[in-house]
């Protein structure tokens, strides 16, 4: 017999009548769009506010498109100081009627606060706190928790509101996109998301707990909750690579905030384009502070006087620069200027007046003087060679490109042979180079050296941001920490990541390593996901048992799901056959799963084989370079696979996967922790101890 909730059909028409509210807000900003759109011509005042005008429909218009996603998720029944009974309903954003009553309220609002945080023993004033689970407009279900004296207390045990409402959402299929939680957030989830703006908050999580949504939700309410000063500041969210921001990117929209920028830290260095990588030993030197020291060094070299005495015939005088007088305004510069280009002018105008000065004939104005030879061959020779305008680009080729120069540069920061690890063949033009991920924080470094050259002020600026949220910080570098650092307005920073997950060329072992180099102008803060919302048990006792005799295997997060499919592990008799039963066992695995998505995580050496086994089978698969998770099947080399989730995940040859990496053992933990419903481990050759 099935028991229908006795509010269900009441709940069901209030939440008919949100959709009908949000339908009919969504015609009138579209109307008030076109009204503005047909607007033209008025005075400048006119333009300026309908710009303005315009610009705020817009933004209304997008929050107003949710598209499939559920609008109302739950409610909440609290008595108020007359002692009066008050509901709300809590909403992906806020809407009114016609008269102006709330039929949602936005879910980062300080009145939605109770509605996540609300315990047996901290009511926070409910009486009753209710969940819908709903698919878009249709409502599935209602669970409702009770608050007052006779409630149990849940405070010494891990507290989940809302369970059904949880357990339909992991039960989902995965799309191969990151879904918002803003139905489901738990109580620790939003004291982070909604933690004090100032300062750097490091908030360590383990796999399934949820810090990638938490990082992105705490966005959105930050912007929400600061809409001053951040929409004029910024928010800049930080991601590990390309097919993680595709794996993201509609999160923020869903939850009606569009105008925070995405990006990989490639992507904050203008002009170049980066799709290599490096080999760990070269990631490891670039990535040093000592990298600094280096650039530093390297624009030094540029800023030279003359080698010989310069002569130059003007009518019919001879001017000269001595090279002590080109010496003088070289220094003169150094000590006046903090960044190379901004000084250019200097060193160009003191060239001339010590030209000028040059001659006891006749007084000459050095302005007419620069008029009349900057443009000679000669001169423009000169000045480049004592003091050029330089690019971050160009300075950096020019250093790989040359072996004196990297010496020269590199030499007490690193041996003579690390720095030379860094010399390659110089292209025909810097704008055709093809950088690594591991040189964008050098030429961000070499950019706040130089400075913005004077006729690209705007494009050369580094920009700064409000708030900056990195995910998967465990593995930055040195440089890349200090190229987020730079970019950030006033410290203001929230740093998410997992320390048993840090697998990179720089991979810590302790937070402590990461905020030396960040921000310190407030006290840092940590928080900790303990629960872990995405993995089932027996998949979380699997990978476990990988971290066990490491320092990186204590507190693991608490999984909610109890139940679930004990992992498999499918033996090959040799190598030979690996592919061969790799490939089927995809087949059959898709046979299966359904709508949701599948990867086959492996070693780097086997995923073009995998490739061409699939192909030859008419396995329609895709590769994760070239995109997140978009076909149903996706072969993932076990290096790219951080930070996504599948439903059915297949790791090939664990024990070359700990043997192939720096940190082998944590590659693999990454790997094992990717599957929402079941785990496959195929092998031909020995398991790890740990697995066996």
């Amino acid at each position: 017999m099935i028991i229908i909730h006795p509010d269900f059909q009441t709940e069901q028409d209030y939440i008919n009548k949100a959709y009908s509210v949000l339908a009919r807000a969504h015609d009138e900003a579209k109307k008030l769009h076109k009204n503005v759109e047909s607007g033209k011509g008025g005075t400048h005042q006119a333009r300026f506010e309908k710009d303005v005008i315009a610009d705020q429909v817009n933004k209304r218009l997008s929050q107003l498109d949710i598209g499939d996603a559920s609008l109302v998720f739950g409610r909440i029944d609290q008595r108020n100081e007359d002692d009066e009974n008050e509901t709300f309903y809590i909403g992906r954003i806020a809407v009114w009627d016609e008269s102006q009553d709330p039929i949602t309220v936005d879910w980062r609002a300080p009145i939605s606060e109770s509605f996540y945080r609300a315990t047996g023993r901290q009511p926070m004033g409910l009486t009753r706190r209710r969940h819908f689970a709903s698919r878009g407009e249709k409502l599935l279900g209602i669970e409702d928790e009770f608050f007052g004296d006779d409630i149990i207390d849940d405070s010494s045990t891990p507290y989940f509101k809302g369970r059904m409402t949880l357990a339909t959402t992991m039960e989902q299929a995965r799309s191969g996109r990151l879904g918002d939680i803003i139905a489901t957030i738990q109580g620790e989830q939003d004291e982070i998301i909604r933690a004090p703006l100032p300062g750097v908050l490091i908030v360590q999580g383990g796999p399934g707990t949820g810090k990638t949504v938490v990082a992105l939700h705490r966005a959105a309410y930050l912007l929400y909750t600061h809409r001053f000063p951040l929409q004029g500041q910024g928010v800049l969210v930080v991601g590990p690579n390309k097919v993680f921001l595709t794996y993201i990117e509609q999160v923020l929209p869903s939850l009606g905030e569009a105008g925070v920028h995405l990006a990989v830290l490639a992507d904050l260095v203008p002009r170049v384009t980066v799709r290599g990588f490096d080999s760990e030993k070269i990631a490891r030197i670039k990535g040093d502070s000592l990298m600094k020291d280096v650039l530093q060094r390297a624009v030094k070299d540029r800023e030279r006087p003359i080698l010989e005495e310069l002569t130059v015939g003007y009518g019919l005088q001879k001017l000269r620069l001595s090279v002590e007088e080109s010496s003088i305004i070289v220094s003169e510069a150094q000590r006046r200027y903090t960044h190379h280009n901004s000084a250019r002018n200097y060193v160009r105008d003191s060239f001339f007046e010590a030209l000028a000065a040059s001659t006891r004939n006749a007084e000459i104005d050095p302005i007419k003087l620069k008029a009349d030879l900057e443009t000679s061959l000669e001169i423009r020779e000169t000045l480049d060679w004592m003091w050029p305008s330089l690019t971050a680009e160009h300075l950096v080729h020019d250093l790989f490109g040359s072996q004196a120069l990297l010496i020269n540069a590199g030499c007490p920061s690193f041996s003579k042979e690390e720095i030379l690890m860094l010399f390659r063949e110089r292209s025909p033009h810097a704008s055709e180079v093809i950088w690594t991920v591991h040189d964008a924080p050098i030429l961000d470094e070499a950019q706040e050296i130089l400075g913005p050259r004077t006729a690209f002020q705007e494009e050369e600026t580094i920009r700064t941001f409000g708030h900056i949220v990195v995910d998967e910080a465990q593995d930055l570098s040195p440089m890349q920490l200090r190229m987020l650092r730079r970019r950030s307005l006033n410290g203001s920073m929230t740093i998410v990541g997992d320390i048993a997950q840090a697998t990179g060329a720089w991979a810590h072992d302790n937070w402590n390593e990461i905020l030396e180099a960040l921000p310190s102008r407030k006290q840092p803060r940590f928080a900790e996901l303990t629960v872990g919302y995405r993995l089932p048990q027996p998949t979380m006792d699997v990978a476990s048992r990988v971290l066990r005799d490491t320092p990186y295997g204590k507190n693991a997060p608490v999984a909610v799901r109890e139940q679930g499919e004990t992992p498999r592990f499918l033996k090959v008799e040799t190598p030979a056959r690996l592919l061969g039963a790799v490939t089927a066992l995809t087949r059959s695995e898709l046979e299966e799963l359904g709508s949701g998505t599948m990867a086959v995580i492996s070693p780097d050496r086997y995923v073009d084989l995998l490739t061409q086994s699939f192909k030859a089978s008419g396995i329609e698969h895709g590769l994760v370079y070239e995109g997140a998770l978009s076909n149903q099947v996706t072969l993932v080399p076990v290096g790219l696979v951080k930070g996504l989730e599948l439903d059915v995940a297949i790791v090939v040859e664990p024990n070359e996967i700990i043997n192939g990496e720096r940190n082998g053992i944590r590659s693999l933990y990454v790997a094992l922790t990717r599957a929402t419903r079941r785990l496959i481990v195929a092998h031909s050759g020995p398991l790890p101890d740990s697995l066996k």
